[in-house]
Formats: C-alpha cells, structure tokens, sequence
C-alpha cells in the first residue's frame, strides 16, 4: 500500500495559506460594510426620534392654543353687573400628567379691551391698549383679540436626545 502524502508539496500548502488570507480580508470587508450600516442606523433613528418629538411639540402647542381660548371663554372679562370678572394670563401645563417630558407654557396678551374689568387693564403687562397702534390698524372689531404665546419645551435629561426641544407658537385670535 502507498500513501499518497501531499504534505511535501508545496504548490498545495501555499494555495490553502493563500485562501486562508482571502477568507479573512472578506471577512473584514464585511465587518466594515456591516459597521457603516450599523452606525448609518443608528444616526436615522436618532433623527426619526428627534423629528417625532418636534412633531409632538407642534402638536402641543396647537393643542395648548385651543386650551387657552377654552380658558378665556371660562372667564367673565366684562365687569357689568360681574362681582367676580377677571382675564387669563397664563397657563402652564405638563405632558403627559405622569412622567412629563414636556413644560407648556401660555401667554395670553389681550388687545383693546374697552370696557374691560380693571384687572384686565390696570397694571396689566399681558395687555396692549388699542392706542398703542397706528391710526387703522385696529377696528373696533378688533377689541378683545388675543394675543396667545405657546411656548413648548423638553424637560432636560427626559427624551435621550443630544439637544433640547424647543418650539414657539405665536397666534392672534378672536375668542
């Protein structure tokens, strides 16, 4: 019997080194593109986090603006025959109630409140006398338009994201 060795061959035990050497380049190559996709995920989900949570903030916002003339219409601002007439400055809120990650805060500015309660109109910083603009700008279907400032931020150390979120909605309405 004879034993067919090729361990003595040389030709054989250079193409099997030199197989060897392409599996591992292949190897790395792939760990490379795999490493890219990786961190190519990870950046696109960081941002479709902070893009939804802008998104909720404008949402927020908008919700807060119709809370705010809920709020106003709550309130009496005519003093006739009302003991108790008073405006809405302010109104703050978190969301959502447990674990917030959001502080909404709203100011509401009145515009040419003629008639309105003292409280309203004396020493009053949210409120702007109609005087206080140019001839025609106001009318006097413009009295009692409010000025509603929505101011909605993240509460720092809450979403995990790089930057703080914050969003500021101006809006003049007619309650």
């Amino acid at each position: 019997m004879s034993r067919n060795s090729n361990f003595l061959n040389s030709s054989s035990t250079m193409r099997s080194g030199m197989a060897m050497i392409m599996a591992i380049g292949f190897l790395v190559i792939i760990a490379g593109i795999m490493a890219t996709m990786l961190n190519t995920t990870a950046v696109t989900t960081k941002r479709t986090e902070h893009m939804y949570f802008k998104e909720q903030a404008q949402l927020l916002a908008k919700s807060a603006t119709e809370f705010a003339l809920l709020a106003i219409s709550a309130h009496d601002r005519d003093p006739v025959g009302v003991v108790n007439s008073s405006c809405v400055q302010t109104v703050t809120s978190t969301f959502p109630s447990v674990n917030p990650y959001f502080n909404i805060f709203t100011r509401i500015r009145y515009i040419g409140l003629v008639g309105a309660s003292l409280t309203c109109t004396t020493n009053n910083t949210n409120y702007i006398p109609a005087v206080n603009f140019a001839p025609g700008v106001i009318a006097p279907e413009s009295d009692g338009t409010v000025l509603i400032d929505v101011y909605v931020t993240s509460i720092e150390g809450t979403l995990n994201l790089n930057q703080q979120i914050s969003y500021h909605r101006r809006t003049l309405q007619k309650p």
